[in-house]
């Protein structure tokens, strides 16, 4: 089969076409015929070699496709049309992917928008409803709100009854987290999140907030947090490293909290399938959630969707096509 490998650790262009033996499921996973693959940050940090890639999966970089059964399962027959969270190998013409973490294409989609849902929804259920607990009628602040994990958490927190605010790092990226559904967005190149967060929350603060920034930003996050508030890291773009005020967390009962998706157990990625096809894949199919697509490009030319990754000028998902 065709496949995009990493030849070596750096830049985009280690990207390499190659050939790969068919890939074959093991008991409980499905092969699927791929015509779409999603492009993820770690994608991007696995290529540079600062993802490991557990021992147990595919040194190919690709974390969630869509397309053909080709081995039935359980659930899924030969021919089924499905969208998966996998454990690497989605930049190929097929890949194996555990059934429990396939979802069906939900109902008006195309392969390509199916498969640029997996990794970010997933990622989005796992940090804001799971682990932050964002119950219906509370506020969320989306940092990075146009990215793919970002436009995936305002799509899905504002369908779910919540207000929901954003930063991003223009005004034409703000006014696209808006139309998808934020109250307000922030230019945080220009304004004060924090500022503007209290201002907009009458000073009361958001519940939650889903962080991929970390560093400096975590002090100011404190403050723009309701009491009983929620911080979740799922990156850390500005560093690992940061002050924190101990006081303000004890006295206003402050949870943080941060969590990886790929190291976890199928058994728990297959939970939150289980609860994106109950909660989330019914918004989806009455158009309430909408996927953001900004540029497809073919496999092949994988190292250019990188370098459009790693510009930050998308707003919203990049998706490999396979011919």
């Amino acid at each position: 089969m065709r496949a995009i490998e990493i030849s070596r650790p750096g830049g985009p262009e280690v990207l390499t076409p190659a050939d790969r033996p068919q890939p074959s499921p093991k008991p409980g996973e499905i092969l699927v015929k791929v015509a779409a693959a999603g492009v993820n940050r770690p994608d991007v940090l696995q290529r540079m070699g600062h993802y490991a890639v557990p021992p147990d999966a595919s040194d190919l970089p690709g974390l969630e496709i869509a397309g053909e059964v080709l081995t039935p399962g359980k659930t899924f027959k030969a021919g089924d049309q499905v969208c998966a969270l996998v454990h690497g190998g989605g930049y190929a013409e097929y890949c194996v992917a555990p059934e429990v973490q396939a979802l069906p294409v939900p109902k008006g989609l195309t392969l390509v928008q199916a498969a640029s849902l997996p990794e970010t929804f997933f990622t989005v259920w796992a940090n804001v409803y799971d682990r932050a607990k964002l119950a219906p009628g509370e506020t969320l602040l989306v940092q990075g709100g146009s990215s793919g994990i970002g436009v995936s958490a305002i799509q899905m927190a504002a369908a779910t009854g919540n207000r929901v605010f954003a930063t991003a790092g223009s005004d034409e990226k703000c006014a696209a987290c808006v139309r998808l559904g934020a109250s307000e967005a922030f230019n945080y190149k220009t304004q004060d999140f924090e500022k503007e967060v209290l201002r907009a929350t009458g000073g009361k603060g958001v519940n939650v907030i889903l962080d991929m920034v970390g560093g400096d930003y975590v002090p100011r996050e404190l403050k723009c947090l309701a009491d009983d508030g929620r911080l979740a890291f799922i990156a850390y773009l500005r560093g690992p490293k940061t002050e924190l005020n101990i006081d303000a967390v004890m006295r206003r009962r402050l949870t943080i909290s941060g969590s990886t998706l790929r190291p976890r157990t199928v058994e728990y990625k297959g939970q939150l399938a289980r609860n994106l096809r109950e909660r989330i894949w019914p918004l989806i199919e009455s158009g309430r959630i909408k996927p953001e697509i900004y540029k497809t490009f073919p496999l092949e030319q994988a190292a250019d969707a990188h370098r459009l990754m790693e510009s930050s000028q998308h707003i919203g998902k990049i998706v490999l096509t396979v011919s």
